[in-house]
């Protein structure tokens, strides 16, 4: 057994704990990779035996696969793809016993990896898919950070911290644009109830089907020529995702409501990708009448709110009651700030709107939605991002970058037919940080400096994985068969078997041809190495003719190479004669070899190279 053995094997857990602290423990295949790590870990350390180490390489191998059923993305793949190259070599130290050294072990375990490329590529595509084990706020108190929570209530907040901590990605059709900047309002929550201080949604902490519910159809797939929106979201505690609010979800796991949340039954706690496509219909949920909650006001609360409300109600029609608190807004003046003070337990809104008049995203929403429903206007505060970055990574597909700093909240307001209208009340008040040049959401968005490049660069990669890689789902394999197959899909298992038998057939015939050049004295291929060099130049060895002699009959026709010769051969025949060849002198016979064979291509004369490499 090799004495690399047990350090590729440690390295190998090594690499394997980095890729569970990724998990969450909520789930319960989590919990199972975390106790197969530990037993195995447990096991490496007490294995003696050849046998144990074996049962050691399995388990390793096992809990990578498990991994990488848990954490299909970009960044944890190349991890368990990592471990599983040390793990094999691993596995090989055990085999071969003590003659490969490191670097031999990680070129046969690479060369064993791609040989399994082509059967892993054809299981990919045809294989019938499986569905996966898991798809892909703002705290409360005197201060807080940029976020989302399910609960908004501004009044309590002083101060609010701007995070620049990722929040989604979101990458259009190939070769699309994002919509303008104005435009770029992705709803996340809607806040429907209020008390009379703060807003909350109804939405679940995780959109999972009730007792008995039968899970619903999968959604047709997308048409040729649709364009597909795909989304890559961090992890966060609603069920509730961003998107446009139109457009078709292509999951089964997305769920739309009435209200216009879209719901996904994957845990908030793992890293979720979803796709949309673009539709020409009126989404749904914009023409849904309002209910009873959007118009229910605690009344009361703030009396000066509720008078200046009572003069538009008087008005005609909705519409110019919303024209007429449009008016009043940008008359009056307001101010944006982060730093707005805490409001006052009693009548919040009336010392918002009349006195302090300075605030964030959440009092112009919250305030304006109370003016609505105040004067008979169903109104309701919508949570979710404005803006977002636009980067386009080099040599790979743009995205829209959202940060928590982008988070946002805005107003809609019913008008009979016209539906759910979106009114962003903070674009009113001077200040606003989109209303500046060049602005990229509702918070300041710091500056990025080459990490944050480095950064949008690696994530320009995690979207062409997702959409390439992660993207290929049971809908586009079938459309894939039915190209191939046509009308004869009851031929698909005969088709995987052969196309297995092919690959395994390629693979195992590259894994010999890789192994063979591999294979014998290092010593002796570099001398024919160098002996075919020569003899492309028309000198070759007589018969009979010693080593040394054949260097001087060289040296003759090459009287610059005569130094080299004689170094190379020199060694050549210490190596040869010496009890145990060291690591060095195969080194030195390497160097000497490659300075002949690179004089005998360029003409150069070679002495100051091998006083260099053989002083």
């Amino acid at each position: 057994m090799s004495r690399a053995a047990a350090p590729l094997q440690w390295l190998t857990m090594g690499l394997l704990a980095l890729g569970l602290l990724g998990l969450s423990p909520a789930l319960s295949l989590s919990l199972l990779a975390f106790g197969l790590a530990v037993l195995t870990a447990l096991k490496l350390r007490e294995a003696r035996s050849l046998e144990e180490r074996r049962v050691v390489a399995l388990l390793q191998l096992v809990c990578a696969g498990l991994l990488a059923a848990l954490r299909p993305e970009l960044a944890p793949s190349l991890l368990q793809g990592l471990a599983i190259l040390m793990a094999l070599a691993g596995l090989l130290a055990l085999e071969l016993g003590a003659g490969p050294d490191w670097k031999a072990l990680l070129r046969r375990s690479l060369q064993v990896l791609l040989a399994a490329l082509p059967i892993a590529l054809v299981l990919f595509l045809l294989l019938p898919r499986l569905m996966p084990f898991t798809n892909f706020g703002a705290g409360q108190g005197m201060g807080a950070m940029t976020g989302l929570s399910d609960s908004m209530e501004p009044g309590s907040i002083a101060r609010l911290a701007v995070s620049r901590q990722a929040a989604a990605r979101v990458a259009f059709p190939l070769g699309g644009e994002p919509p303008p900047l104005e435009q770029r309002y992705w709803r996340v929550l809607v806040h429907e109830r209020f008390d009379g201080r703060s807003w909350r949604s109804a939405a679940p902490t995780f959109a999972r089907p009730a007792v008995g519910q039968a899970t619903p159809p999968p959604p047709p797939p997308a048409a040729p020529g649709e364009g597909i929106q795909l989304w890559l979201i961090e992890p966060s505690g609603l069920a509730a995702v961003p998107w446009s609010g139109s457009g078709r979800p292509l999951s089964a796991d997305l769920n739309l409501q009435r209200s216009g949340e879209l719901l996904n039954r994957a845990p908030g706690s793992q890293r979720r990708v979803y796709a949309l496509t673009r539709t020409a219909d009126q989404p749904g949920w914009r023409t849904a009448p309002p209910g009873p909650v959007d118009l229910l006001l605690p009344l009361g609360e703030n009396p000066r709110l509720e008078a200046l409300a009572a003069g538009w109600r008087r008005l005609g029609s909705d519409r110019e009651r919303l024209d007429a608190a449009s008016g009043w807004f940008r008359s009056q003046p307001f101010r944006y700030t982060l730093e707005p003070g805490a409001l006052p337990r009693q009548a919040p809104l009336d010392h918002f709107l009349f006195e302090s008049r300075l605030g964030f995203c959440g009092h112009y929403a919250s305030a304006f939605t109370t003016l609505m429903r105040a004067a008979g206007v169903p109104a309701r505060v919508v949570s979710g991002y404005r803006g977002g970055q636009w980067v386009q990574p080099v040599g790979g597909t743009g995205y829209v970058d959202l940060r928590q700093a982008d988070a946002h909240a805005w107003s809609e307001v019913w008008l009979a037919g016209e539906g759910w209208r979106r009114v962003d009340p903070t674009a009113w008040a001077a200040g606003d940080p989109l209303a500046r040049p060049g602005a990229s959401g509702a918070g300041i968005r710091a500056g990025g400096g080459p990490l944050d490049w480095i950064q949008q660069q690696w994530w320009g990669l995690d979207i062409a994985w997702a959409r390439w890689w992660l993207g290929y789902d049971g809908e586009q394999q079938q459309a894939l068969v039915a190209r191939l197959l046509g009308e004869q899909r009851h031929l698909l298992g005969v088709v995987v078997l052969l196309a297995v038998a092919v690959s395994l057939a390629a693979g195992l015939g590259g894994l010999g041809w890789l192994g063979r050049r591999h294979r014998g004295d290092p010593l002796r291929l570099e001398l024919e190495r160098t002996l075919r060099a020569f003899a492309r130049q028309g000198m070759a060895p007589a018969a009979g003719e010693t080593l040394g002699g054949f260097a001087r009959r060289l040296s003759q026709r090459w009287p610059s190479l005569a130094d080299p010769l004689e170094a190379f051969v020199a060694n050549y025949q210490q190596q040869r004669f010496a009890a145990a060849p060291s690591r060095a002198g195969r080194r030195t016979a390497h160097r000497l070899g490659r300075v002949l064979r690179r004089s005998l291509r360029t003409g150069n004369r070679p002495a100051e190279a091998v006083q260099r490499d053989h002083p």
